[in-house]
């Protein structure tokens, strides 16, 4: 196996896992004639059954994980989020929310509190989770805290036919798999993952998915720099089509980090975006510690604009995660909760993670859509202009 440099080495069990889920990637490799598209790979490495980074139990949220998200720093996050998603439900009755990849179950326990508060709870909050390990983290947090509020919250295992309500999905989009793709000049070619000497190896191929070749053909003449590697998203969007087909009536927030496309696709980036995290550090080479780290890239958000539009849906607002909070009234939520010193010390050290260009306020976009409702605070800061 390889190392990079300072990360900490697995546990036993951990490794055990990884050489498990390592030996599987191997054979499937060797089904596929000895390469395998990185979308696949991603796919194996993060979601295989019992073996994958999200299927395999192992801790991954918080402190004694691999990364924190928004709603782990504060719930002060919730909140603002809870006001945007108010509006929505006061508008359509018996609504429901859905929220995808609810992670260790915080943001809905703490949406579901304050939106008691301000009386505006949805009928049902729908929880679709890929992880089986993840859904009973939350089950247990959303029982210990939420008493009979809990009655609310039902776990699908599928998509419901259709949809009235608010549906969120929190860093969703950047754990879908993705294809890798070189341009060159005259040529298109697909970076997949194949072995050598018993470790796993980046090998290119010609592009043989017509969906891809075409989507590549598209962005070929707006590349400036050559060669250019980079991550193509074909599940979100497809994703983003489905939810939008069962959406009657309501409001979709896509909150991720990422570019819109004239940044995406800017020779800065000529080498790509894939991060991986590992006990909350992070690097570039998901061939490494397979199962045991999580892999993401960032999310290009003018091609989510584009599916929503031909979808149906409006574009109400592309903000940053820092304007969308502050017209959440995050501000004002700080200084209700802040009652003695050290919480404000606290919140004050929540709110820069948040909302500070250099920390999430400025990396982390916020894609508001909607079907038939009005959604109130979407224009502050408003960057559609720019997708």
């Amino acid at each position: 196996m390889k190392h990079i440099a300072k990360l900490p080495a697995p546990d036993p069990i951990a490794q055990q896992h990884s050489d498990q889920l390592l030996q599987l990637i191997f054979q499937t490799i060797e089904d596929h004639n000895g390469w395998l598209s990185f979308a696949e790979f991603m796919q194996m490495a993060l979601y295989k059954p019992g073996l994958g980074y999200y299927s395999n139990g192992l801790s991954k949220i918080g402190e004694a994980g691999d990364f924190i998200t928004a709603p782990e720093i504060s719930p002060l996050f919730s909140k603002a989020l809870g006001n945007h998603i108010a509006d929505v439900l006061k508008q359509i009755p018996e609504a429901d929310c859905l929220e995808f990849g609810a992670g260790s179950g915080q943001m809905a326990v703490d949406l579901l509190l304050y939106l008691a508060e301000i009386n505006s709870l949805p009928k049902h909050y729908y929880i679709i989770e890929a992880s089986a390990h993840l859904c009973e983290t939350q089950r247990h947090k959303i029982k210990e805290n939420l008493g009979e509020l809990q009655n609310l919250v039902i776990w699908l295992d599928q998509l419901p036919t259709e949809f009235n309500g608010v549906i969120v999905a929190n860093e969703v989009c950047d754990a879908m798999p993705v294809h890798r793709v070189q341009f060159e000049k005259d040529l298109l070619l697909e970076v997949g993952v194949s072995f050598h000497n018993g470790e796993l190896a980046w090998q290119t191929q010609p592009i043989t998915n017509p969906q891809l070749k075409a989507h590549c053909e598209e962005i070929q003449s707006q590349l400036e720099l050559f060669p250019y590697q980079t991550e193509i998203a074909l599940q979100a969007p497809a994703w983003l089509s489905t939810i939008a087909n069962l959406l009657k009536q309501g409001a979709i927030y896509l909150i991720d980090y990422g570019y819109e496309a004239k940044d995406y696709f800017h020779p800065l980036r000529h080498q790509g975006m894939l991060r991986c995290h590992y006990r909350h550090q992070a690097h570039d080479d998901p061939l490494v510690l397979v199962g045991l780290q999580d892999i993401t890239t960032h999310v290009d958000f003018t091609a989510l604009a584009e599916t929503a539009h031909a979808k149906g849906l409006q574009v109400e607002g592309y903000q940053r995660q820092s304007d969308f909070l502050l017209a959440g009234g995050i501000l004002n939520l700080s200084q209700d909760n802040a009652n003695q010193a050290f919480q404000q010390m606290q919140q004050s050290a929540a709110l820069k993670r948040l909302l500070l260009p250099d920390q999430m306020g400025e990396l982390f976009k916020v894609l508001s859509l909607s079907k038939h409702v009005t959604l109130l605070r979407s224009k502050p800061g408003d960057l559609r202009h720019r997708l």
